[in-house]
């Protein structure tokens, strides 16, 4: 259910509204809109009665909710949300372009492919420090020295930084160092570390599983809602299926999609999504033809010699190159870059 306040209701209105809410040992979400305030309510094992709030000063109307997905939807909230990551923001106008090396490998590769995607024009840093990895024998990252170098980057490029968390026993320290904790594709459906993230409170950059679909992102993205956290990002970056001349196959229909059912921004990974070099840039544009609040791209100044995931890895000038494709296809869909 989703109790949509008027205009002009006060910060008492909305507050009774909650204690009314909580009063049925039910849970309250207030979702400040640009004009209005919106409370969803979850833990309700079946219908709740409308008539407990409907009279209640400052009510404009209550509305049922049909999506399983409650805090995420549209019905939720009708505008787009913005996320701040850093003094960044993720789903306005401007489109956020996430770049930097897949694993943080060592101090000067990291502040060097730093210093060459902001020149560039990215938005944001990203930059592996734990690694989840398919092979227990393949490179896990650098580990609490890895988020050393992050704050090193940070500090000397100005870029807020995006990096992944693993599991409930590093959030906190992760949180510590991190701008953005980015949940991979293999943790979507980590529910305990979900909720653990959710009572952080700072930005979530949410993976689509590998062979997830939209309804479970959503799903997966709720727990985070239903904690607390309302700063959420999701990223597309290609499923699982039979071909195999990519990687995985990018699903830019998801980024339409999301967009109708869900207010929060999503943005596309084709560096996941093609697994190849050459593939990137060009799925970026069609990433931003179809419409998705931004990019994540790995760049590695010689990613022959990357511990992780090299050959979809762009060089800084392959990088610049496509920033600047990117930022002539940015107006025509009313964005910048």
């Amino acid at each position: 259910m989703l109790i949509v306040m008027d205009a002009a209701a006060s910060a008492e209105d909305v507050r009774r509204v909650v204690e009314t809410v909580q009063k049925l040992g039910l849970s309250a979400h207030p979702i400040p809109g640009a004009q209005r305030t919106a409370i969803g309510i979850t833990g309700n094992r079946g219908a709740v009665e409308a008539a407990a709030f409907e009279n209640l000063p400052g009510v404009a109307e209550v509305i049922p909710v049909s999506a399983p997905y409650k805090l995420v939807s549209r019905e939720a909230k009708r505008e787009n949300t913005v996320v701040s990551v850093g003094g960044v923001p993720v789903g306005g106008p401007r489109l956020a372009v996430v770049a930097g090396p897949c694993a943080i490998e060592s101090e000067g590769q990291a502040i060097e492919t730093g210093a060459r995607v902001r020149e560039a024009g990215a938005t944001l840093y990203r930059g592996g420090a734990f690694k989840p990895r398919t092979s227990p024998y393949s490179f896990q990252g650098l580990g609490e020295e890895g988020l050393r170098i992050l704050d090193k980057v940070k500090k000397e490029t100005g870029l807020p930084t995006v990096t992944e968390v693993m599991d409930t026993e590093t959030a906190d320290l992760v949180a510590e160092h991190a701008d953005c904790l980015q949940v991979g594709a293999r943790n979507m459906q980590n529910f305990s570390l979900l909720r653990r993230l959710g009572r952080i409170r700072k930005p979530v950059l949410l993976k689509r599983g590998m062979s997830a679909t939209i309804e479970e992102l959503l799903l997966s993205a709720e727990y985070l809602l239903a904690e607390g956290n309302y700063d959420v990002i999701l990223c597309e970056r290609g499923v699982r299926t039979f071909a195999d001349h990519t990687r995985n196959t990018l699903d830019l229909s998801a980024v339409p999609y999301v967009q109708r059912i869900s207010h929060l921004p999503i943005l596309v990974d084709p560096s996941h999504g093609t697994g190849k070099r050459q593939k990137v840039t060009p799925l970026s544009r069609a990433a931003v033809a179809v419409g998705a609040d931004g990019l994540l791209i790995e760049v590695h100044p010689h990613p022959e010699q990357a511990l992780s995931d090299g050959p979809q890895a762009l060089l800084p000038e392959m990088f610049a190159e496509l920033m600047k494709q990117v930022r002539q296809l940015a107006p025509v869909m009313g964005r910048t870059a």
